[in-house]
């Protein structure tokens, strides 16, 4: 591969940060198909129509985050694959998102607290060992420079 206007290539402990986010973004995808199987099924869809309405706006919350969701993931890939400048302050606010998400869904889902609890540690350990290696890495500052 060659190096594009004096940029390293994406590499090393990078690889991590990117696998972080196509990991992400498959779940991303399972959710969302997911979410589409309660829609192509009758039984799901009579079930979210004949039911609460607080239930059935919940559901569409959940549905249009996701989906804001892995847009954002795209878009952030897609910088990380281009090496735009700007994704250092990108990956840190998608990392924030994502830590931000968790807490919503520990605070207002009705599921287990140890499940609750488990779901908010990978956001949070990916943010705090990624932040501070986005915000004063070399490798960081030399590889994104478009």
């Amino acid at each position: 591969m060659s190096q594009t206007s004096g940029s390293q290539r994406i590499g090393g402990w990078l690889l991590a940060p990117m696998a972080y986010l196509i990991v992400n973004l498959l779940s991303v995808v399972l959710m969302l198909f997911l979410y589409s199987m309660a829609i192509f099924k009758p039984e799901s869809r009579e079930y979210l129509v004949t039911n609460s309405q607080a239930f059935t706006l919940q559901w569409y919350f959940s549905v249009v985050t996701t989906l804001a969701m892995g847009v954002f993931t795209v878009a952030v890939l897609w910088q990380f694959c281009r090496k735009i400048k700007a994704l250092p302050k990108m990956y840190i606010i998608w990392l924030l998102v994502t830590v931000l998400l968790a807490v919503k869904a520990f605070a207002f889902s009705p599921i287990t607290d140890d499940l609750a609890v488990r779901n908010l540690l990978w956001p949070l350990m990916a943010t705090a060992l990624l932040v501070p290696y986005f915000k004063r890495s070399r490798r960081v500052k030399q590889t994104f420079t478009r």
